[in-house]
C-alpha cells in the first residue's frame, strides 16, 4: 500500500482554483483510464483524490509491480495534456455533481457547517457559479503548471518494500 499526498498552497487560494483543480484531477483519472487497465487486470488498484490541499495518489497491491503503476501515474502527472473536448465533457460531468450535491439538503447543511467552521474554505456555491460562468483551457494549463511548481509531498508506505 502506497500513499503519497502532493500539497499545494494554490488550491484554497480561491473557487475558481479549487474548481480547475477538480477539472484537473478528472482529466488526469480519465487519461489513466486506458493505460492502467492493464495494472487493474493484474489486481493492482489506484486512486487519485482531489482532498482539499492536495492531489491523493493511492496504489495498493502486489509489491513487485506497484512501482510500475505508481510510475505510469507520476509520469501522466508530469506530462499533463488534454484536448478541449475532454476538458469540455469533464467540466460538464462536474456541473451535474456539484448540482447533485446541492440539491441534497443534508450535504448542503455539511457544507454550510464546514463553511462556518473552517477557515479559508470555498462553499460549493461558490464552486458552482464559479463552473456556471465558464472556466478556459488557458486557465486550466496555466494552474497545472503552478500546481507542479509549488508542491510538497507526503507519503506513506505499508507491506513489503525495503527503504
Amino acid at each position: 500500500y502506497v500513499q503519497f499526498h502532493l500539497i499545494s498552497p494554490l488550491i484554497q487560494q480561491s473557487a475558481e482554483n479549487i474548481v480547475l483543480f477538480d477539472t484537473f484531477v478528472n482529466i488526469l483519472s480519465h487519461n489513466l483510464g486506458e493505460p492502467a487497465y492493464e495494472a487493474d487486470v493484474a489486481q493492482l488498484e489506484y486512486k487519485l483524490v482531489a482532498g482539499e490541499h492536495g492531489l491523493v495518489i493511492q496504489v495498493k497491491g502486489f509489491n513487485h509491480k506497484l512501482p510500475l503503476l505508481f510510475q505510469l501515474i507520476i509520469d501522466y502527472l508530469s506530462d499533463f495534456s488534454f484536448t478541449p473536448a475532454v476538458f469540455e465533457m469533464i467540466t460538464e460531468q462536474l456541473k451535474k455533481t456539484y448540482f447533485n450535491i446541492l440539491i441534497k439538503p443534508e450535504t448542503l447543511a455539511k457544507d454550510v457547517r464546514l463553511l462556518i467552521l473552517e477557515h479559508g474554505r470555498w462553499s460549493m456555491i461558490d464552486k458552482y457559479q464559479t463552473l456556471m460562468n465558464g472556466l478556459s483551457v488557458e486557465s486550466l494549463s496555466s494552474f497545472v503548471k503552478a500546481f507542479k511548481s509549488q508542491l510538497f509531498v507526503e507519503g506513506l508506505v505499508q507491506g513489503n518494500f525495503t527503504s
